[in-house]
């Protein structure tokens, strides 16, 4: 789920080997939330679609495949990210589920990608807080709706609102490290990394004024999870 090549970097092999165990973490209802995904998805676009789908940063888990690949058969996936470590990790994710057939994979970013025929539909999970400043923000998004058909559906999932302005949510969040059986040193190490490494929009708002000024419409939320949200929006017309 790395976004750029100014990002990429921190999602080096060590990171990749360990991504799996500390998204979980990180995310408290990581499952959930890309079940709801999923399930989301395949109401927009219908039981017995046919649909080319983008999956930008897909590196990792390669969660936002294997979990909605079973609902449709004929949905098939474009897989990108910047991260030669993350995107092998999640090939061999899809390889091991037997979806290798299903999925077709791009190393580079979104913007790499020539616009031809477009998408049937896209998402971006975990990504847009590691993309630093609005404006490469707003260039992410507005490079996944230049490849969508007009009214497909984008499912956008990621941390919103500044770290700091909530520290009981802070606080909490540190302590799902602590659940996890980390040391006191290891919690304040994974926050400090959590802190100095992202920048989330600062609010709901603002996330759903950049799918606007992008191109998307009807931005609705779905799921919450302490500075978790994800939501779909349609490209417009």
């Amino acid at each position: 789920m790395s976004p750029a090549p100014s990002s990429a970097a921190k999602f080096d092999a060590s990171r990749a080997g360990e991504y799996a165990a500390q998204s979980r973490i990180a995310l408290a209802g990581y499952e959930a939330c890309h079940e709801l995904a999923a399930c989301v998805l395949y109401s927009a676009l219908g039981q017995g679609s046919a649909a080319r789908i983008l999956v930008g940063g897909a590196g990792g888990t390669a969660q936002e495949i294997l979990v909605a690949a079973p609902l449709e058969p004929g949905w098939h996936f474009t897989a990108v990210d910047p991260s030669p470590p993350m995107l092998a990790s999640a090939q061999a994710a899809v390889d091991a589920a037997g979806l290798s057939n299903r999925a077709a994979w791009h190393l580079g970013t979104v913007e790499d990608l020539p616009e031809q025929e477009p998408f049937d539909a896209a998402t971006l999970i975990g990504v847009l807080h590691h993309v630093p400043g609005e404006e490469a923000k707003l260039a992410l998004l507005k490079g996944i709706a230049a490849r969508l058909r007009p009214d497909a559906p984008l499912i956008l999932a990621g941390n919103r609102g500044a770290y700091a302005s909530r520290p009981l949510l802070l606080k909490a969040w540190a302590t799902r490290w602590r659940m996890a059986g980390a040391s006191e040193d290891e919690v304040q190490a994974k926050m400090g990394k959590i802190l100095q490494g992202a920048d989330p929009p600062s609010s709901t708002d603002e996330v759903e004024q950049l799918l606007k000024l992008a191109g998307f419409e009807g931005a609705e939320l779905f799921f919450s999870s302490l500075f978790w949200g994800a939501w779909i929006a349609r490209r417009s017309a």
